[in-house]
């Protein structure tokens, strides 16, 4: 390199700094009324010069490689009928390296999606399961695919969080793609992000999100513990935060579906589709007037929890044939409902809420297929310590004959080549609970969560939400607020309904101190423009509404409507 282009690196280097610094997320907040600064809203801008050259000037990057950068045209994406805006496409990866320990070849891949026209955001997408994908980088905005990111004019990353998915949990076996995974891609990703739109741009963003839902709900909960001065709001969705022992609890749930199951081969006939929807039936008929009228959702599920049991289930004096359950199956299911316990009785994952959620396809997924395939291969080779051999390790059998108490140590134990542990760098410092960095920047959360999500329990978001407000001298609403879903299941779907906009009430939130208030969901019955939910009932109106209400309210039937319509939000008010 000649010292001219050391020169002008050096200047663009130095250039993009500078806009970093001066837009920094805190540098604008100003102390409010009630002592907690306001940050200042974004201000729009247009992409500078032509996006086909704009990765040339994006090697300065530290770290990274720039592969390419496209213009994508209005329309080539769509969100709920509607075009998203002409925006440039980049692509590129970071920190590429051969393990030492597997041999193979590791790099944090990443897109970056940048419309023309730009309102001055960054949102960083968390993506789900145990990513290995560079997911398209849109942003989604909540659940049922009303809204994203990107459609709304963020600039939008979205990353494999540093490893192929052609790896399969085997990725666990390199102890640096294990870290990447939990918690440090985000890390390496966000200043590097940050600077791209800088350079793109001429400024950096003013405001920065972070979101995803389920593992992304995990990443977005581990970003605000760990990072508080990098973004300025959260959309955490059916947050996983204690993955590694939702996933063993979920085991747990398949070895007692598999100790009462008639076809060994098959532990769902531990528990048939049958048995499930007489069960969801018996919980609406206990439950689902407890919010003021019977609509077919369990608005107040926590007097549900504490009101329901399988003692109102028919118990089987004969043969099980769908009506009832023997005593053996309501001996070995009960303690999923109320929580996994080590081998000595000590609770180690929340009780899971009673709910309509039973009898859908998404627990049929979740409760039979992903502990065997899924969840095994979590434990055994991403988390566990020692790690299994991946070409010997038998999923099905650890999930179905193997020790809970073993699980448990392995995800906790270290040794000289995993220095950190899964119950460490999965699972956000503190549990997410002591956040007043973030509160006292100004910054917000929002968080939903399904009360049917059969893989993460609500109750265990809702003992976080209360731990948080009790370490904020009882009442956390100023700067986070949890919404429960009844009858959503993981993320989205089941007899629900399930599709809201969270991120704009977010920004605004964030950006002119406008908290949220009045949100309604609506259902995805037919002809919905975000995709139809198979599940809403026949007998609901295609667009049934309902208020989404901060926890601890619940939507209630306003008794003074009399005949008040049940399908709309309007006859129901949150207390």
């Amino acid at each position: 390199m000649t010292k001219q282009n050391i020169m002008k690196v050096a200047a663009i280097a130095a250039l993009s700094s500078a806009l970093l610094a001066c837009n920094s997320s805190d540098n604008d907040a100003e102390p409010t009324d009630n002592a907690l600064p306001q940050l200042s809203p974004a201000t729009a801008a247009e992409l500078s010069g032509n996006c086909n050259d704009l990765a040339a000037s994006l090697s300065v990057l530290a770290n990274t490689t720039i592969t390419s950068s496209s213009e994508v045209a209005t329309g080539e994406l769509m969100v709920a009928g509607n075009d998203v805006p002409a925006h440039c496409l980049v692509t590129g990866n970071m920190f590429e390296r051969v393990s030492d320990i597997d041999g193979n070849v590791y790099a944090i891949g990443f897109e970056m999606r940048l419309p023309l026209n730009w309102n001055g955001r960054f949102f960083h997408q968390a993506n789900g399961g145990i990513d290995g994908t560079v997911v398209t980088a849109v942003g989604a905005a909540g659940p049922g695919n009303l809204s994203n990111a990107l459609y709304q004019g963020f600039a939008v990353l979205s990353s494999d969080a540093g490893h192929s998915g052609a790896l399969g949990p085997a990725f666990g076996v390199d102890p640096i793609a294990r870290l990447d995974y939990g918690y440090t891609a985000v890390e390496k990703l966000t200043p590097m992000a940050k600077e791209l739109i800088s350079i793109a741009y001429g400024k950096g963003p003013d405001r920065s999100y972070f979101g995803g839902c389920s593992n992304g709900g995990r990443h977005t909960f581990n970003t605000f513990a760990r990072m508080p001065d990098e973004y300025d709001g959260y959309l955490a969705g059916a947050p996983g935060f204690r993955l590694p022992y939702a996933a063993i609890a979920n085991i747990f749930g398949a070895q007692r579906y598999h100790s009462v199951a008639t076809n060994p081969m098959d532990i769902a006939s531990g528990f048939t589709a049958p048995e499930r929807q007489m069960v969801a039936a018996a919980t609406l008929s206990v439950c689902d007037d407890l919010d003021g009228v019977q609509d077919g959702l369990i608005n107040d599920f926590e007097v549900c929890q504490a009101t329901f049991s399988f003692d109102d289930v028919p118990t089987c004096t004969a043969e099980r044939d769908g009506t009832c359950l023997s005593e053996a199956q309501k001996t070995a299911l009960a303690p999923i409902f109320s929580g996994a316990v080590t081998s000595t009785g000590e609770p180690f994952y929340a009780p899971f809420p009673f709910d309509t959620g039973v009898a859908s396809a998404d627990y049929a997924f979740w409760d039979f297929f992903a502990p065997v395939v899924l969840d095994s291969g979590g434990v055994g080779l991403i988390w566990g310590v020692p790690v299994a051999d991946p070409a010997t390790f038998n999923g099905q059998d650890l999930a179905l004959n193997g020790s809970i108490d073993d699980m448990l140590t392995s995800i906790e134990s270290t040794n000289d080549i995993y220095t950190e542990a899964a119950s460490s760098f999965m699972i956000p410092p503190n549990n997410g609970e002591e956040l007043s960095a973030v509160r006292e920047r100004g910054a917000k959360i929002m968080v939903y969560h399904g009360v049917s999500d059969p893989i993460f329990s609500a109750m265990d978001t809702i003992n976080w939400y209360n731990n948080l407000s009790e370490n904020n001298n009882g009442d956390a609403t100023d700067f986070a607020r949890l919404y429960l879903m009844p009858g959503m299941g993981h993320c989205s779907g089941g007899t629900a309904v399930d599709q809201v906009d969270l991120l704009t009430p977010l920004v605004e939130w964030v950006e002119n101190g406008i908290a949220p208030e009045d949100l309604v969901a609506t259902a995805r019955g037919a002809g919905n423009p975000g995709g139809e939910n198979p599940e809403v009932p026949a007998a609901w109106s295609a667009d049934r509404s309902r208020p989404l209400c901060p926890y601890p309210t619940v939507a209630r039937y306003d008794a003074n409507a009399g005949s008040g319509d049940v399908e709309s939000a309007d006859s129901f008010s949150c207390q």
